[in-house]
């Protein structure tokens, strides 16, 4: 990419002029009218006093030396004359499709690239590896998301965990990872005994999903406000994990089968397909066996065995509690064995709701001293919190909103939009526009960052939602089947047009979101690319007279390759009608 040859070449020039190593940036200006490409190379070889203000960079994970020579700081003064100096040595290497080089403000660099340089990046994003990198080339990488629990409702955590997740895996796929889905479910501890408690007290033997969810509401709000319930719960919790009675042993079957074929149902709507599925039934005995096999690292305290972290400035969490049964925690270093065994990983990427960071920091000291050898490839993404902007919680059915009758309530919605028109499958586009709609919601936002949600600006066909993206891809395939029958014709010589320079920032923008694990720059970016799009395309007719230009057929092309792959690796769907 012309990046890269940019960066090569102002690594060279630096190191001619004398300057220390240094990390930079060289990425997409904050305006058009500043070129195609900026740099903060000279403020940087200065040091951190002259940095400046360059909010676009990959800063976030970049280190620089200090330690540069005084005569080198002597010689240039300032990072505006350090630039002037670069400028000149850059204008002396001719880089392969830069027109210009300008300084700009306290020592910025500006490039911008010939036409024809554009015009040739234009035609490679035609192609089917387009948007690809190599950042991630060569590893293999676990992520773990969605993380619903059998015997409880699919909330709105789930749903967001699963379009972060969901996505994160496709933008490291699409940067040369080979990666693997992981969800992890909790099949078994107390919230399987509140809903196994209703269903036995019940006598209901065949239960339906419906039933499943209802006991365990009735039986969460048992456990909190009745002792004597609470009371058998919890020996009903040991009951299960112990296998000792067969009739509970039977419903525990069934409620869990059921659970589990109903959340496939779902994921074959979110478009996910997991290659391993852990559950705490199966971590739960080798969890309790590490926390027992380590009284160095893990301590009795008050009948239950626990993990002092503020010993690393963190907080004490419960591995084994007073009746002898592994938690949360316990379980979770068996997942990491489990991990390990089935799908050994250079990097295990985590997607939980923020509010578990604390847990996971943690979770992750202790996993340190008990796997020296993986603790470091563990990674927590967090998300924020999902709140509505009529702050209405409830359904259109009156109960509590979860992420299932969030999801089905904007299909009824779509569907209700699209009637009228002549689609050949209107409820196929309603999902893959209700999907969409979720999906960006959450993905536009950045890391742990709450989300407003609005159901009727999601659906939108205008402004910052996911069927604004999608109705520009479907407008430029229809715009290229009309072209199919169009006579092509060469275009008289002109200069880039805004909507052509946007094209070209796809492959970086995809390898940002991958170094950053940050799905909302790939969705940002679409925004703003379907939006150039539309006012060309309102601005302009494509068509005349039966024909079309090739300049502009290249640019439609290129247009709906972009669009394309910029939804699918946000996992969002890409109907052809609207």
């Amino acid at each position: 990419m012309i990046r890269q040859e940019i960066e090569k070449a102002i690594r060279e020039a630096l190191s001619a002029l004398g300057a220390p190593k240094v990390d930079f940036v060289v990425e997409r200006p904050g305006s058009m009218g500043h070129g195609d490409y900026a740099t903060n190379a000279a403020l940087k070889a200065m040091g951190p006093a002259s940095h400046g203000n360059f909010s676009n960079s990959f800063e976030k994970n970049s280190t620089w030396t200090v330690g540069r020579p005084n005569s080198f700081t002597e010689e240039f003064k300032n990072p505006r004359n350090l630039a002037e100096k670069l400028k000149e040595v850059l204008l002396s290497k001719q880089i392969q499709g830069v027109k210009d080089i300008q300084v700009a403000g306290s020592g910025f660099i500006n490039f911008t690239l010939a036409g024809n340089a554009v015009k040739d990046i234009v035609h490679e994003a035609h192609a089917k590896e387009w948007g690809s990198n190599n950042l991630y080339k060569g590893k293999t990488v676990m992520v773990e998301y969605t993380d619903p629990n059998p015997f409880k409702q699919f909330h709105i955590g789930h749903l967001m965990s699963n379009a972060i997740g969901e996505s994160i895996a496709r933008i490291l796929e699409q940067s040369g990872a080979h990666v693997s889905r992981a969800n992890y479910q909790g099949d078994v501890g107390p919230h399987v005994a509140k809903a196994l408690f209703v269903l036995l007290e019940k006598n209901i033997a065949n239960p339906t999903i419906e039933d499943i969810s209802k006991a365990y509401v009735e039986g969460a709000t048992r456990y909190e406000e009745n002792p004597q319930d609470k009371l058998a719960i919890d020996q009903l919790n040991k009951k299960i994990y112990e296998k000792t009675d067969e009739r509970v042993n039977a419903l525990y079957e069934i409620g869990r089968r059921l659970s589990l074929q109903h959340f496939e149902e779902l994921y074959h709507i979110l478009g996910t397909n997991f290659d391993f599925y852990f559950f705490e039934s199966e971590t739960a005995q080798k969890g309790l066996e590490i926390v027992l096999a380590r009284p160095e690292i893990f301590e009795q305290s008050e009948g239950a065995i626990v993990f002092h972290g503020e010993k690393y400035g963190l907080h004490t969490r419960v591995f084994v509690n007073k009746l002898g049964l592994p938690t949360y925690e316990a379980k979770d270093l068996g997942l990491i064995v489990e991990k390990q065994q089935r799908g050994p990983s250079d990097e295990y990427i985590y997607i939980t709701a923020s509010e578990q960071a604390e847990y996971f920091k943690v979770l992750f000291e202790a996993a340190k001293l008990v796997f020296p050898e993986i603790g470091e490839k563990l990674v927590h993404r967090a998300h924020g919190m999902m709140r509505f902007a009529s702050g209405k919680m409830s359904s259109r059915t009156g109960n509590v909103v979860t992420g299932e009758s969030l999801l089905m309530d904007l299909m009824e919605e779509a569907r209700k939009k699209m009637e009228g028109r002549e689609l050949k499958d209107a409820s196929a586009v309603a999902q893959a526009v209700a999907v969409g709609a979720i999906k960006y919601a959450v993905l536009k936002q950045g890391s742990g960052k709450d989300i407003i949600f609005d159901p009727e600006k999601s659906l939108s066909l205008e402004g910052d939602s996911g069927p604004y993206v999608q109705y520009a891809l479907v407008r430029a395939r229809a715009l290229l089947r009309n072209a199919a029958s169009a006579k092509v014709v060469d275009p008289q010589p002109a200069g880039p047009m805004p909507v052509e320079r946007l094209v070209i920032y796809f492959p970086d923008v995809v390898e940002r979101a991958a170094s950053e694990l940050e799905p909302h720059y790939v969705a940002t970016y679409l925004t703003e690319l379907a939006a150039a799009f539309n006012a060309w395309y309102a601005s302009e007719r494509m068509i005349v007279d039966g024909q079309i230009t090739s300049r502009t057929l290249a640019v439609v092309k290129a247009i709906e390759n972009t669009l394309a792959k910029g939804l699918q690796v946000l996992g969002i769907p890409t109907p052809e009608e609207m």
